[in-house]
């Protein structure tokens, strides 16, 4: 990873939280449009990308550690809430166990996801399937959920009532987190096999957060999607297939 790339993953947590200080409330309008987004992109680059190198790699056993992923992040939106995709439920009495606890759920994804950034243009010239800069697919997803989430954590964080400095704490400490997991697997040079399960495990932690943010329909009581939630998706979805077809 090029350091210019270091800062884009820092900067992405930075101007989502930042957005969250310039609103000050949560707008579910503005937070679903830009998640539908996101998640729909997130799904088109998995299984586009992640899914056919991972597979193409190391065969069909590597599934078990993609559903490891999937159930992983089941695990740690229990923690978080959900704040990944826009969950914003802020609680009676804000203590610092609740905030420890969202963001022990974030900053473990968010360590995991930067793990596989350092050694994925190797990864991807090892497979048998080639895409040119098949890196920056990996970093834009990550990028364009990581700034959401953050905008999500801000508001979560203001309407509970925690104080400003705080706030921005918790955001310096989640902005880390993907830069941090990317530097270190540079720095241990990770086996090819291992290399390839990390990948394994963020594609089932993606494939997750991608179908949760796309399965939350406008209404849920009559399993409605709104033509504007529509045409969200189907522009995210359209930019992961021109990633595959330019």
């Amino acid at each position: 990873m090029s350091f210019i790339e270091y800062i884009l993953l820092f900067l992405s947590v930075i101007i989502g939280g930042g957005l969250g200080f310039y609103f000050k409330k949560n707008n579910p309008g503005i937070l679903q449009t830009v998640l539908s987004f996101s998640g729909a992109y997130l799904l088109g680059i998995a299984v586009l990308h992640l899914m056919p190198e991972v597979f193409s790699k190391s065969g069909t056993h590597m599934g078990m550690w993609v559903l490891l992923g999937f159930f992983i992040q089941l695990l740690l939106e229990q923690l978080s809430g959900g704040v990944e995709h826009g969950h914003i439920h802020a609680p009676h009495k804000a203590t610092g166990k609740f905030a420890i606890s969202v963001m022990a759920g974030l900053c473990i994804h968010a360590f995991l996801e930067g793990i596989p950034l350092s050694h994925f243009t190797e990864f991807g010239q090892t497979t048998h399937i080639h895409h040119d800069h098949a890196h920056n697919h990996l970093l834009y997803g990550i990028i364009l959920h990581k700034a959401p989430a953050a905008f999500a954590l801000t508001i979560l964080l203001l309407v509970s009532k925690y104080k400003t400095p705080t706030i921005i704490s918790c955001l310096a400490i989640f902005a880390c987190m993907s830069p941090l997991g990317a530097g270190l697997a540079a720095l241990l040079s990770l086996e090819s096999h291992i290399h390839s399960t990390i990948i394994a495990v963020v594609l089932g932690s993606f494939l997750h957060i991608s179908t949760t943010i796309l399965f939350e329909l406008d209404n849920a009581k009559h399993h409605n999607v709104s033509w504007r939630k529509m045409l969200v998706i189907i522009s995210g979805m359209g930019l992961a297939i021109l990633t595959e077809v330019l």
